[in-house]
């Protein structure tokens, strides 16, 4: 009985192999047939002993050896158990497979899944199970149980929400510092998360298509993006100016005493040879014109967003045997450019038609008028005064008609030693004209005449005069304040309501001989070379060319000089141009090395 069983056992390991014993005798007859040996196997196979059954059982298994260390639970897991599972089979009973290809039976080795039962991308995706694209790689469990002090350092004082913030988690800190890192860095193209795709191809469709169309259609509000994404060709930018889109008509805000919100922003890409001597905005768009003494003009349009260059550039422009010194945007549209050096002619240059023309000569003001450098343009954009040549006893301004570039008007300041500067009322009816003496003269264009003398008080020389701000007096321009620096470094500024008072029985109006200043500004040693008010008339900056990093910022109307800008680390240099955009949001410097550094005035 046993033996019966045995050789059963053996007959279904041979078939499970692939052949039986009647093949390998077969096979062995054909090979003594061919060497005519005759042998009869069947006489020499004796019966297999205990040790040779077992020996076979170690070397080729048996059939259910083999099956039960098939499908043990240690060898195969849950995943690879249901490769064999057909929709009817039973996964308890492993036996149903044995119609499988012998590669089926193999099982690979799954890893144990990351952050214990949860995959990997269960622990990437958002609480409404969509895949975040920002999910970080790799984080630290550490980052919670750090913490920053932001008051502690000074450099990270930038980073607060509010003044009193001070402690941070590590996590909240290195978010802020990718927020202040993507400020002054722009995001490029490759890791934003519509990059390659469809939206970001939509977006420069939609970008190209605002570029083309006109004002009118591109004012329906259709189309979301209408920024620019990079510069437009000069050619371009000659034939329509009104495709650069300003920032618009906003809600006026009001600014913070003693302490301002301002950060730093993309710098002007290019770099003048020598120092910049002219700094301007455009009144209506995000344009800066840039110049120096190298006769290189620069027109940037002020996007530090812009990809792959921020602030990139419009034009250059170099104007030979003329050393710069002044450059200006004519009128409320800046639709043309007045640049002058050290000659006798200056230029003008229409944006949008792209003639340049030259004026080399005033009728009858030929000697006066041997250099054209220092001019200024109304705002209404009607008048052009320049400084005449200086003599003894005093100095001229001589004022031209911008349309024929004739000679109208000339004003005499009574002072001594010639004009210091001068400055265009704000409605362009009139000049304030500041001698080097400390005189300063009210002259009206309606009346063509002196309306009015005054006198900067302590002042022993005058060297550069500005007006701005509203609600000031409709006798002299409009104009709420008055600065006046000087050789000693202080700077007067004075409101122009109490510059007025009445006298005599008729109760005339006139100018105060000697008035006093709201407040006088001792910040600086070295003589005020740089003063310029933000158009919104609630900043005034003020510097220095005669020392590194001298430039100071005023609030107004209450006059406090701002305490947390600049700073040591603040990169001025020597101040030598200051201008402010029409939003008043943005600030723009000029230095000695020909840099022009930009920061963001906010809320």
């Amino acid at each position: 009985m046993a033996s019966g069983q045995q050789k059963k056992e053996e007959s279904d390991v041979d078939s499970f192999v692939g052949f039986d014993r009647e093949d390998r005798h077969s096979s062995v007859d054909m090979e003594s047939d061919e060497d005519d040996v005759d042998i009869h196997l069947d006489d020499a196979v004796l019966e297999k002993d205990s040790d040779e059954e077992e020996l076979e059982r170690l070397v080729l298994g048996n059939k259910a050896g083999f099956r039960e260390r098939l499908f043990r639970d240690d060898f195969l897991t849950a995943d690879s158990t249901a490769l064999f599972k057909g929709p009817d089979d039973d996964a308890t009973d492993p036996l149903k497979h044995e119609h499988l290809n012998d590669d089926a039976l193999f099982a690979f080795d799954i890893p144990k899944p990351i952050g214990g039962n949860k995959t990997l991308e269960e622990l990437e995706k958002n609480g409404d199970g969509a895949v975040s694209q920002d999910a970080p790689a790799w984080e630290d469990s550490d980052d919670e149980r750090l913490t920053v002090s932001l008051a502690g350092a000074t450099r990270l004082r930038k980073l607060r929400a509010t003044e009193a913030e001070d402690l941070v988690s590590g996590t909240e800190y290195s978010k802020r510092l990718r927020q202040q890192y993507l400020r002054l860095y722009p995001l490029p193209e490759w890791a934003a998360p519509t990059a390659g795709g469809r939206h970001s191809k939509s977006r420069r469709r939609r970008s190209s298509a605002s570029r083309a169309a006109s004002s009118d259609a591109s004012s329906d509000g259709s189309d979301e993006d209408e920024s620019l994404d990079d510069a437009l060709p000069l050619d371009t930018f000659l034939r329509d100016a009104n495709s650069f889109n300003g920032t618009g008509a906003r809600k006026r805000r009001k600014l913070r005493p003693e302490t301002i919100d301002i950060q730093r922003t993309r710098d002007v890409p290019d770099v003048h040879k020598a120092p910049v001597s002219s700094l301007t905005f455009h009144p209506r768009h995000p344009v800066i014109l840039s110049s120096s003494t190298s006769s290189i003009m620069y027109l940037h349009q002020f996007a530090p967003t812009a990809h792959p260059t921020p602030n990139p550039a419009l034009t250059s422009v170099q104007v030979k045997s003329t050393d710069l010194r002044r450059t200006a945007f004519l009128g409320p549209d800046g639709d043309e450019i007045i640049f002058a050096g050290r000659r006798r002619y200056f230029h003008a240059w229409n944006l949008a038609t792209g003639v340049v023309r030259r004026v080399s000569q005033i009728h009858g003001h030929q000697k006066e008028q041997r250099t054209m450098e220092h001019f200024r343009l109304s705002p209404c954009g009607r008048y052009m005064a320049l400084v005449s040549s200086q003599r003894k006893g005093g100095g001229m301004v001589n004022v031209l008609s911008v349309a024929t570039m004739q000679w109208i008007a000339q004003v005499r300041p009574n002072g001594r030693h010639g004009v210091a500067d001068f400055a265009w009322w704000s409605n362009g009816e009139g000049l304030t004209v500041a001698g080097r003496d400390g005189q300063v003269t009210e002259w009206s264009m309606t009346a063509n005449r002196t309306i009015g003398v005054w006198r900067d008080e302590g002042s022993i020389g005058g060297t550069v005069l500005a007006l701005g701000g509203r609600g000031g007096p409709d006798e002299l321009g409009g104009d709420r304040w008055v600065a006046v620096g000087s050789t000693s470094g202080i700077l007067n500024v004075y409101d122009r309501n109490q510059l007025l008072e009445e006298r005599g029985e008729a109760k005339e109006t006139e100018v105060k001989k000697i008035p006093t200043p709201v407040r006088a500004f001792e910040q600086l040693t070295t003589a005020i070379t740089v003063v310029t008010f933000a158009p919104d008339g609630q900043l005034l900056a003020f510097g220095s060319l005669h020392k590194k990093d001298a430039l100071r910022l005023v609030h107004l109307p209450s006059c406090t000089v701002y305490r947390n800008w600049p700073t040591e680390q603040t990169p001025l240099g020597r101040v030598t141009a200051v201008a402010f955009d029409a939003g008043s949001e943005v600030l723009a410097v000029g230095n000695d090395q020909g840099k022009v550094r930009m920061w963001e005035i906010r809320d």
